[in-house]
């Protein structure tokens, strides 16, 4: 069998067009080699400017590797090929080769300054129009390469010669702007003509200048404009290259979006559309001069992460009529999108789409919403066929109720008139998981749905109310599961960079990023554990899910100032006992109104977390080389450690608080050494659990821990029954309530079928569903054994009834799976190790037994 190498990849992008790395480490997968081959030496042949250099570099690292050429400069063009050597001495052939492209790398680069509209506008109006922008240029026959640089103070849709440029959306995203305003790069080459150009811009308020917040929200938190970036870049074959940049030449004119708002939805009056404004020739006589606005060329950043995408199309499975005579569509799944419409109709007719994510009473359900309007309306030309869908805005929903459709509804909706269309960060699917039992799938399906819908360019809470922002909290739990289904190693490292840039000078890290207003309860920032615990222990579920020491690297000051700030708050004592916590949030003993008030101390929680945080900082600096900081870290941690069993825990393993929480924390952060302790906490942990009749008593600190407290001590058939209950609150009572997200809380909808009547009531929200992590490497048994599955753990634990399971895992290596059955007394074992990757294979009863790359089958009696 020969060598095979995959093109390499460039860092984390999926597209290394317009990166922003000027020297990209470079990772590559071995999809085919001879049984217990390895990798010795690897070669990269870099082609630049027409000449090739080649470096070979004795190591068997494949992962995220130095650059080995010269630095990139802005716009500086490269193609790259692997080879690599095996122990024999033996190179293979070349991989295919990727082609790398440099963004603008330099401030001084930008020579494009924002332009938008000069009409007065009350600030804190709902009536403050959308503008057009537009420009045009000439260009010359022999054009052999064209790029547009674009962002925008809000949000924009970039278009050339009246064509679409990209299938991005809510582009530039949501940052930092005042730091970090991202700016996308677009090959148009195909799209420039020969003599007259016309290029524009849609633009919308986004998260710049839109409604943001609670109760109302805020306006115009990072500026007041609402402008676009353009530089388009157009160079000839005799190497010339021209610029045409936004600026004072450029003219605009308020938009048919008549309004748009991520919370309030878009409304668009197509009577007031202006053919042709987007193409060479278009009288724009009375358009008016685009205002120039102020920039920053500091804070421009190219991404590090693809852009939100429409990833899937779904139609609605079922059209209902309300008791009010209402009609709704029933999409058969909670999704996040926009619903695109083609409709026909007279001129000044109005359909108004209105979105919920469940029905009560026969009717579509808007109270979990709050004060986000969440509808879109579209006034109809006249024409023919219509056909719209808003760009600046997306919703929550699985139900969308039409008023005003001028046609025959059902046979329109049979016919494909109304489709959802799902939004997200256009992620790689990297995990994926099956059993014998369709409940347990379903429930892995609802984590699936529920990460698509809040991986939203940042990682939100919900995706559908009036809030919709990046509690770090949230992420903290959640990201090993969302490190297992897509590779997020891009898109987090970026929000990574944001929250440092949010935290306040004494290491305070805050309750979501980027910041915004709030009531009282959020703002001024405090401390909060769990929440403020994202910059320790995020960086380090990247670097153990996809091996980057990189953002190690990048985030261990973040990191460590956090523990400083919270080592002296907790002075000598090392306990953290004071201030704001939100402790075990939303547990489900707590009242609904009082989501905090949870059955665990939130001291202990907060203590807990403290020696949790110092001893991940001790092994960042320990894996960065830093001995000292290593030490100190550690020392640290044991102080914590030790302070918290005296405070928390009886000589008898029991604790001040008997909860499943305060058990799961003890156990999974090491933080009772003696193993006779360790066994009467895990025993007790298993007694609640049955006590409670197997239903859930956690909340979001708790429930990411409980089953494999209880797995990884002896209690694996508890950690099953915890699992498959189906009386709420449960993770199956979703299910069996018909739920196809996750839900904020336990009993978002009651068992009457009545939604909860707590303020925060979601019913997409990801955070209980950091289970699914358990999932694939406890019931399929696949997880990574170091960092970056370099070493891989096989180690199923059948359990709970279930007669099968498998797991798939794409490992910066390679595929790695695992498949097991049931036969009789028998279990039977298919593993799939990636080559670069060894594997432990670890059956119960059959020992442990080390694995090299390659298929393998085991067959052992069934344990018990």
């Amino acid at each position: 069998m020969s060598v095979v190498v995959d093109a390499p990849r460039v860092e984390h992008h999926r597209e290394p067009l317009g990166i922003g790395e000027r020297m990209p480490r470079l990772s590559w997968i071995v999809s085919s080699a001879p049984s217990d081959w390895r990798q010795t030496a690897y070669r990269v042949d870099v082609e630049r400017d027409s000449a090739t250099e080649s470096f070979e570099i004795e190591s068997g690292e494949q992962v995220l590797v130095a650059w080995p050429a010269a630095p990139l400069g802005s716009r500086d063009v490269a193609t790259v090929r692997i080879a690599v050597r095996g122990a024999d001495g033996a190179w293979s052939a070349a991989s295919a080769p990727t082609t790398l492209e440099a963004g603008l790398l330099e401030p001084s680069d930008w020579i494009a300054r924002p332009v938008g509209a000069m009409r007065n506008e009350n600030p804190q109006s709902d009536e403050r129009r959308p503008s057009l922008v537009r420009g045009e240029f000439e260009a010359r026959a022999d054009l052999v390469r064209a790029r547009l640089y674009a962002t925008a103070h809000g949000l924009y849709e970039a278009v050339l010669n009246g064509e679409r440029i990209g299938d991005d959306t809510l582009s530039p995203g949501w940052t930092v702007y005042g730091t970090r305003l991202r700016y996308y790069t677009y090959d148009v080459t195909g799209f420039v003509r020969p003599g007259a150009n016309a290029i524009g811009a849609w633009l919308g308020d986004g998260w710049y200048r839109g409604r943001l917040g609670w109760r109302g929200g805020f306006r115009n938190l990072y500026g007041t404009d609402q402008s676009f970036l353009g530089q388009l870049e157009l160079t000839y074959a005799d190497g010339t290259r021209e610029v045409v940049a936004t600026d004072h030449s450029w003219r605009t004119a308020a938009s048919p979006i008549l309004h748009s708002g991520i919370y309030d939805g878009e409304d668009y009056d197509a009577r007031q559309e202006q053919p042709g404004w987007s193409t060479p020739g278009f009288d724009d006589a009375g358009w008016e001069i685009a205002q120039e606005r102020h920039r920053d060329p500091a804070t421009l950043v190219a991404p590090t992460a693809p852009p939100v995408r429409c990833t899937e199309e779904v139609r609605p499975v079922e059209v209902l009529t309300g008791p009010s005579g209402s009609r709704i569509l029933d999409f058969g799944q909670n999704l996040v999108g926009r619903v695109r419409l083609r409709v026909s109709g007279e001129a000044g007719a109005t359909v108004t789409l209105r979105t919920a994510e469940v029905m009560q009473d026969g009717e579509i359900y808007t109270r979990p919403l709050r004060t986000a309007r969440s509808a879109d309306n579209y006034t109809l030309a006249g024409r023919e066929i219509e056909e719209w869908e808003p760009r600046f805005t997306f919703h929550g929903f699985r139900y969308v109720e039409v008023s005003g459709w001028p046609g025959d509804l059902d046979a329109d909706v049979a016919a494909g008139a109304l489709v959802a269309r799902v939004y997200h960060t256009d992620l790689e699917r990297t995990g994926w998981f099956e059993s014998s039992d369709p409940a347990l799938n379903r429930l892995h399906q609802n984590v699936l749905w529920g990460m698509r819908g809040n991986f939203v360019d940042i990682p939100t809470d919900c995706p559908q109310r009036d809030e919709r922002v990046g509690w770090t909290g949230d992420i903290q739990v959640f990201g090993p599961t969302a490190a297992t289904l897509y590779d997020v190693s891009g898109m987090l490292s970026g929000w990574l960079r944001d929250v440092e840039n949010e935290q306040l000078p004494d290491g305070t890290v805050p309750w979501y990023v980027p910041v915004i207003p709030a009531d009282k309860m959020w703002t001024p920032l405090r401390p909060g554990a769990a929440w403020g615990d994202v910059a320790t222990l995020l960086p380090w579920t990247l670097y153990e899910r996809f091996g980057d020491t990189g953002v190690l690297r990048a985030q261990f000051d973040s990191a460590r100032r956090w523990v400083d700030l919270i080592e002296r708050i907790a002075g000598p004592s090392r306990l953290w006992n004071s201030g704001f916590q939100l402790g075990d949030w939303l547990d489900p003993a707590a009242p609904p109104n009082d989501p905090a008030d949870a059955r665990t101390d939130r001291y202990l929680v907060a203590t807990a977390y403290f020696a949790k945080s110092a001893r991940t900082v001790a092994r960042m600096a320990e894996v960065l080389g830093l001995g000292a900081e290593a030490a100190r870290y550690d020392t640290l941690a044991d102080e914590v450690a030790s302070a918290f069993a005296a405070e928390y825990v009886s000589d008898d393993g029991t604790m001040t608080s008997d909860a499943q929480t305060a058990y799961a924390l003890a156990l999974q952060f090491d933080l009772l050494t003696d193993p006779r302790m360790r066994d009467a906490a895990a025993s007790r942990l298993a007694q609640l659990v049955h006590e409670a009749g197997n239903r859930i008593a956690t909340g979001f600190v708790g429930t990411p821990l409980v089953s494999d407290a209880l797995s990884a001590n002896g209690h694996v058939s508890t950690a099953y029954d915890l699992l498959l209950e189906r009386e709420c609150p449960s993770w199956l009572y979703q299910v069996e309530q018909g739920a196809t997200t996750v839900w904020e809380r336990w009993d978002s909808l009651l068992p009457d079928g009545t939604v909860n009547p707590g303020q925060m009531t979601s019913f997409n929200h990801y955070a209980l569903g950091a289970v699914a992590d358990w999932m694939h490497r406890v019931i399929a048994g696949l997880a990574p054994a170091s960092p970056g599955y370099r070493k891989i753990r096989f180690a199923p634990r059948p359990g709970g009834g279930l007669t099968s399971a498998s797991a798939r895992q794409l490992t910066p290596y390679g595929e790695a799976a695992i498949a097991w059955r049931i036969e009789g007394a028998e279990l039977r074992v298919e593993v799939r190790v990636p080559v670069g990757s060894e594997a432990v294979l670890d059956l119960v009863g059959a020992g442990e037994e080390t694995v090299a790359s390659g298929l393998h089958s085991r067959t052992v009696p069934l344990a018990g």
